[in-house]
């Protein structure tokens, strides 16, 4: 396989994820989230997509990056556990939106936060870019816990 087709399969199963999470999330996004209290540092809604659409794709590349390291370095455990923070990731939209659940959410977030520290290590020991390329994810997943918290909070 070349490394255009690896480049772009690598780039889109992060944005597919991304796009099956954000079947669960249309249903209720002008619904049932606007009727909750949120925190004041809580962003505009407008403010989701494009954020989420950067870091997936930098979840693709990062992932890119491993795929096609030829170090001989071991990549199963990599794999394995992107996997997981990809699960953990689409899930929560599942939970958080389609069940309405900030509590099952919040549970799943923590999940996805250890698993994405976790992918930034097994990512960087085979490509240091890689691991570097997870880095505003994993930002952005610490702010969107304790964002979730805070509404688990003030909605309970």
């Amino acid at each position: 396989m070349n490394k255009y087709l690896k480049l772009a399969i690598s780039i889109l199963i992060p944005l597919a994820i991304g796009f099956l999470g954000s079947i669960a999330t249309s249903g209720s996004v002008n619904t049932w989230y606007k009727t909750l209290n949120k925190p004041s540092f809580n962003p505009p809604s407008w403010v989701f997509g494009p954020v989420w659409t950067v870091l997936y794709i930098l979840i693709g590349l990062s992932f890119y990056f491993v795929w096609t390291d030829n170090s001989g370095k071991q990549k199963k455990t990599a794999f394995i556990v992107y996997s997981f923070q990809l699960f953990f990731n689409l899930l929560w939209s599942f939970l958080f939106f389609g069940l309405r659940s900030p509590f099952a959410a919040l549970i799943d977030i923590i999940a996805l936060w250890i698993f994405i520290i976790t992918n930034i290590i097994v990512f960087y020991k085979i490509s240091n870019k890689a691991g570097l390329l997870l880095i505003p994810y994993l930002l952005w997943v610490t702010f969107a816990t304790i964002l979730n918290f805070s509404i688990y909070i003030l909605n309970r």
